[in-house]
């Protein structure tokens, strides 16, 4: 019979390959134990990348469009949120407005006026909000003020009320200088820093966009300033001496500011049909990213019960190749002759 042997030498690089090639297995397999992931992906999938690839396609462009639809939904609740401030503070305004035009105290209807002007002041803050580096209601020029300061409306219809000695004389150059058109002199040209142009619309999702077009410029943001400016221009010295006509146009202010209620009401919601879209695409964008997470973890998951029982076999051999190593360094020719 004959016999087959290898060196010591041989031997021992024989036994530090097989030592090599189990620690490599073991830590795959502990690899695919941890993270659930096949490691071999080409395996996994047969060698056709075309699903896996079209599968990590989608869900990075939903992830972009989750972006967009928390820059969407940041923008619109920060807008409803100042148009909410906004319509508040006119509310709370009107009632004060008309009790003390009805009454004959003098005094009332200046305290009365020096609160419209504090809330008028407060009220273009609030339309002068903007978020993360734009103002909201500047249309495409995001960088520039949508109104220019409240002072500085006041400023101008103090010049141009000049010369009115009556409170609908006041009160209808007022209106002529907030309904005027681009080139007119008015409202448009004179505090309005926006653009003519609305801001494009958000892409939020697979064909879906939603168009945010409010601008400082709506004639539904410019009456509410109007009716509030009225008040606030009492309060300015408008029409001195004539207590009548200054209790009339604190008048003309509530009621103003009540009509211009319900156009608020019709822009916020506008605004929440808006929130409420966006809303729901992203609940069906994050439900497609779950299905495709799914789907990708379906084709790529290593199996933790043959990947435990395969990590408990290569364990196995790893102590076997121990033991026969230690038993194999113990022999010597002084052993054999014995």
């Amino acid at each position: 019979m004959n016999y087959v042997s290898i060196g010591d030498m041989a031997q021992a690089f024989q036994m530090r390959r097989h030592n090599v090639e189990l620690q490599k297995h073991l830590g795959r397999l502990t690899e695919e134990m941890t993270t659930g992931v096949r490691a071999d992906l080409a395996d996994a999938v047969s060698g056709d990348f075309k699903v896996l690839a079209g599968i990590d396609r989608s869900l990075k462009t939903l992830a972009a469009y989750k972006t967009a639809t928390n820059e969407a939904a940041l923008f619109t609740g920060t807008l409803q949120a100042a148009l909410e401030t906004a319509q508040d503070i006119a509310t709370d305004l009107a009632p004060g407005l008309l009790t003390a035009a009805t009454s004959t105290s003098t005094t009332l209807v200046d305290t009365t006026a020096g609160d419209a002007r504090q809330k008028f002041h407060a009220v273009v803050s609030a339309l002068n909000t903007g978020v993360a580096d734009r103002y909201l209601l500047s249309g495409t020029a995001t960088d520039q003020k949508p109104i220019s300061g409240s002072q500085d409306i006041l400023d101008a219809l103090m010049l141009a009320v000049a010369g009115q000695v009556t409170a609908s004389g006041v009160e209808t150059a007022v209106a002529a200088w907030f309904d005027a058109p681009p080139g007119g002199g008015g409202y448009l040209d004179t505090v309005y820093g926006g653009a003519a142009t609305a801001l494009a619309p958000f892409r939020i999702g697979p064909g879906a966009e939603v168009t945010m077009d409010l601008t400082a410029a709506d004639p539904a943001l410019r009456d509410l300033l109007e009716g509030m400016a009225l008040g606030a221009l009492v309060a300015e010295g408008v029409l001195p001496g004539d207590a009548t006509g200054r209790a009339l146009l604190a008048k003309r202010s509530g009621e103003a500011l009540i009509a211009s209620g319900n156009q608020m009401v019709a822009l916020r919601a506008r605004i929440g049909t808006v929130e409420a879209h966006i809303s729901n695409t992203a609940i069906r964008n994050a439900s497609e990213a779950s299905a495709l997470e799914i789907a990708r973890n379906e084709l790529i998951a290593a199996d933790p019960y043959d990947t435990a029982s395969a990590l408990e076999a290569v364990q196995t051999q790893i102590e076997t190749l121990y033991t026969l190593t230690a038993r194999l360094s113990r022999l010597s020719l002084a052993d054999f002759l014995r």
